[in-house]
């Protein structure tokens, strides 16, 4: 039986999704599994278009990974998408679903949501750039994870034995690193000597202008304790074997980060984006990966990506209280961490704009982190702008001709 119009919502899946569909007064048109296949995906797409005369809008709450030919198929039939994110279908779920959770329950809120929402993010199309950039940079975030996991797990296993070593250096430095693969504890220090740490520091490749400092560090860390602990015996082998991880995912880090810039250069905004103090090409790859590349088509207005980055405030009023701002809980959370970085690497340069606005924060009385989001959200205006003009950063502002009087 034909109907009007009608909102698909899809709930993804690894080897299945799920979709519900509903029409204008929310009534349910149909509910069913779907197979992640090319074949059963292009039946559903003709079944519905063919049954919904007033049109189609489609919704999904994944945007990568399991959604990648659902997303290409639906595209390729030119058809409206909207990304549902999964906080706010958790939010909404209790509204339309009721108690409890499943996939039928799920895929009904997000085509309820895109229903009766006017706010939701479009799904852009396809662009071979951004698409590679957004797998290297899940790929890095995922590789960042285990980095900052590893030297939290290091930095905890040698207070366990050799605090004073620990408290000496950042291991989250590759020369660091490398004097742990060979040295973990105070008498294995001792025995070595200047001698023998500066000789393997130098024969692994640590920084040379820095081996010296090194070895006297170490060696006072060594004169401080004298007693083994309980467990040194089994926990230095697996310092050293995390220490040598570590070293091995640093350089896989490097790699992919030099994949990352030559793919990100390709991109036609590259230029743009990092033309602007704060932005290199990792967070500029971040940015266009988190948007989709086309700022212009998914987003109305700088303020729209501020408010979809977590960087615009929304008003909690009640009763008498008027005016009361707070940080919105349904962000993109990835974007923010591109836009907040940004910032803190942008205030470095003593005569850059971004110092000089982030100062007069400050001057205002604003907090360090306050006047850090408030140059965030600056910040976003100022891309915007320059990828609608087409333009590349220059701290004095666009000359506009005007007409003779």
């Amino acid at each position: 039986m034909a109907v009007g119009k009608v909102w698909v919502g899809i709930d993804v899946g690894k080897g299945f999704h799920h979709a519900c569909a509903v029409d204008q007064a929310g009534k349910v048109v149909f509910s069913r599994k779907v197979a992640n296949s090319q074949a059963a995906i292009e039946a559903l797409i003709a079944r519905t278009t063919a049954k919904a005369t007033g049109g189609v809008v489609w919704a999904v709450d994944m945007t990568s990974g399991p959604a990648g030919l659902l997303i290409a198929l639906l595209r390729a039939t030119g058809q409206p998408v909207l990304y549902v994110p999964g906080r706010l279908v958790n939010r909404m779920a209790g509204a339309f679903a009721g108690e409890g959770k499943t996939d039928a329950k799920d895929s009904r809120t997000i085509a309820e949501t895109a229903r009766l929402r006017s706010d939701l993010t479009p799904v852009p199309g396809p662009d071979a750039v951004v698409t590679d950039l957004q797998v290297f940079t899940a790929r890095r975030e995922d590789l960042m994870a285990d980095w900052v996991r590893g030297v939290n797990r290091i930095r905890e296993l040698l207070a366990s034995i050799f605090p004073a070593l620990e408290r000496a250096f950042d291991y989250s430095t590759r020369s660091a690193l490398v004097l742990l693969t060979g040295f973990q504890t105070p008498a294995g220090i001792r025995e070595a000597g200047a001698a023998g740490l500066s000789g393997y520091l130098r024969d692994q490749g640590a920084w040379a202008k820095g081996i010296p400092s090194m070895v006297d560090k170490a060696l006072a860390a060594a004169a401080e304790q004298t007693v083994a602990l309980p467990g040194e015996s089994v926990t230095a082998p697996l310092i050293a074997r995390l220490a040598r991880q570590l070293l091995e995912l640093d350089r896989e880090i490097k790699d992919l980060d030099k994949q990352l810039a030559d793919r990100f250069a390709e991109h036609p905004d590259a230029g743009h984006i990092t033309s602007l103090d704060g932005f290199g090409p990792v967070l500029g790859a971040q940015l266009l990966a988190g948007t989709g590349g086309d700022l212009q088509t998914a987003f109305r207005s700088s303020g729209h990506l501020a408010a979809y980055a977590g960087l615009a405030p929304v008003p909690r009023d009640s009763g008498r209280v008027r005016g009361n701002l707070h940080r919105p809980q349904r962000y993109h959370r990835g974007l923010r961490r591109v836009f907040y970085p940004a910032a803190l690497s942008a205030i470095k340069r003593p005569d850059s704009p971004s110092r000089t606005f982030y100062l007069r924060k400050r001057g205002e009385g604003k907090r360090h982190t306050q006047a850090l989001i408030a140059l965030a959200r600056r910040l976003v205006d100022v891309i915007w702008a320059l990828l609608r003009d087409r333009r590349k950063f220059h701290p004095s502002p666009p000359v506009t001709a005007t007409a003779a009087a």
